[in-house]
């Protein structure tokens, strides 16, 4: 692969993201590239790789740079060069949030170091990752506008960037720029995103069609969010019940004949009545007769492992918030909302709503420390510039989100296009459940539902934190891409010309 690095003279006449401070290292090239050479072993298997950091221009209209996006770029080198190898462009969310979580904690070359369970260890850093994916697929990490050293390039207007519809406008012109710097064109192309990021590239599956006239072969949904499908009222609050269940299951709370079962026959469970049950009541809101709302509350509570009464006192829908307090508030402790396995402690046991979230709160002060050392002391990217793992990105435009729709789109007109959904039972903030709802109501018609796979975990909104689940996860992904590069060279019998 041929170096990016542009001459000084380039660099400077691309212009810089920001003016310098006083410190030589402030002034950030908008398009400039620094690759380094690693092995790492996966599954058993040596693995040499380049890693490439840099910065990468979005272009205005007339062809000026009006942003520069920090990306990392690992491509394997130990096998042969050519059109076959997979490439997967990988996006975080928030929005406003970096693209570090899945690049230490997922599918690159490195691993933050934490425990079996997902808790942070010092000293802090990151280890070689034995689960990347990076054996069968080259990866691209991406960190949008504002996010990572990622910046607007002069007077720019940040509100051309910062909105459902702005963000994936861009963006598919950026992934336009970087595959045809990169020459991958031809290669089989597959976008990842987490959380937020799932809205990201739902919409840019269609974008990267319509725009671009890049055809994608699969899309990966990590900890999904609603993606414009409606479920408000009702069917929202019904939908947060077997997330209950489990996070009551995990911390023992259910009555013995349901705690003593496997995880899974419980969910199974839940999920039937939550859609044969539950729903239908709470559609009936008001109307609801006394001596049935009983019923419905204490079945509900039996579920949740917390008092029918309770239930009552919220008119049979408690919010995720309510419950994170509530489950264990006899034992002074409250539970995470992105992963309800990590425990927290309030000013006071009194109240509906937590202090702060465990999850998060562990999760930051390990990532922080562990990417600012990774990106400039192993990968050799050296500013002072701060790297946002949340970045300024507010207001943020959320009118005219329809990605669910886009996504769906782009299936139908893209019959090598697959989906896989990846959710954890304990994430509270993009729950399993009404990720399953989410993609059932992708395609309700049911003719997109053979090339739709759906996989649960048993952690939380970063499930790939937990030793066991990262195992299996990641080889979910392996699995996926194999199926859609495979099914793009069998050819679909759909759309085919039927011969005369």
């Amino acid at each position: 692969m041929r170096s990016l690095s542009l001459p000084a003279q380039v660099v400077l006449a691309l212009g810089l993201l920001s003016a310098p401070l006083g410190a030589q290292d402030m002034r950030l090239p908008v398009d400039t590239a620094i690759t380094t050479h690693h092995e790492v072993t996966i599954r058993g298997q040596r693995v040499a790789y380049d890693a490439t950091v840099g910065t990468l221009p979005v272009y205005s209209d007339d062809g000026q740079p009006i942003a520069s996006l920090l990306y990392t770029f690992y491509e394997r080198t130990d096998v042969a060069e050519g059109a076959d190898r997979p490439l997967s462009i990988s996006f975080n969310g928030g929005p406003g949030s970096a693209s570090l979580w899945m690049h230490i904690g997922y599918t690159g070359p490195k691993q933050l170091r934490i425990d079996d369970e997902g808790y942070p260890v010092q000293p802090y850093g990151v280890r070689d990752n034995p689960q990347s994916i990076l054996d069968v697929t080259d990866i691209v990490f991406v960190n949008p506008v504002n996010v990572g050293f990622s910046r607007i390039v002069g007077d720019a207007d940040g509100s051309q960037f910062f909105g459902v519809g702005e963000d994936i406008a861009y963006l598919a012109g950026w992934i336009g720029t970087f595959v045809t710097r990169y020459d991958r064109w031809l290669n089989p192309k597959f976008l990842i995103g987490e959380s937020y990021g799932t809205t990201r590239v739902s919409g840019l599956a269609r974008a990267l069609q319509g725009r671009q006239w890049m055809y994608l072969n699969g899309v990966v949904l990590v900890s999904p969010t609603g993606l414009g499908v409606d479920r408000a009222g009702p069917t929202r609050d019904a939908l947060a019940l077997p997330n209950f269940t489990a996070t009551a299951w995990y911390h023992g709370q259910l009555e013995p004949a349901l705690q003593n079962r496997d995880l899974d026959d419980v969910l199974a469970e839940v999920e039937g009545w939550t859609l044969d049950t539950y729903l239908p009541a709470l559609a009936r809101a008001g109307s609801l007769d006394p001596s049935r709302r009983q019923a419905i509350a204490r079945e509900a509570a039996r579920w949740a492992g917390v008092s029918p009464q309770w239930y009552l006192d919220h008119n049979l829908r408690p919010s995720v918030g309510e419950f994170r307090k509530e489950l264990l508030r006899a034992e002074g402790l409250t539970v995470g909302r992105l992963d309800a396995r990590y425990r927290g402690v309030d000013a006071q046991d009194a109240g509906e709503s937590y202090d702060y979230d465990p999850a998060l709160s562990a999760w930051n002060h390990a990532f922080a420390p562990a990417m600012n050392d990774y990106i400039r002391n192993d990968l050799g990217f050296e500013t002072d510039l701060q790297y946002y793992l949340f970045g300024p990105v507010n207001p943020w435009n959320r009118q005219g989100d329809d990605t669910g729709e886009d996504l769906r789109q782009a299936m139908s007109e893209n019959p090598y296009l697959h989906l896989l959904v990846q959710s954890g039972y304990y994430d509270g903030g993009t729950d399993y459940f009404s990720a399953k709802y989410t993609m059932w109501n992708l395609d309700p018609a049911g003719r997109l539902q053979d090339r739709m796979r759906w996989e649960g975990y048993r952690s939380g909104h970063m499930m790939y934190l937990r030793a066991e689940d990262i195992v299996t996860s990641n080889q979910h992904i392996r699995d996926f891409i194999a199926t859609a590069v495979q099914a793009t060279r069998d050819g679909p019998a759909m759309h085919r010309p039927v011969g005369r």
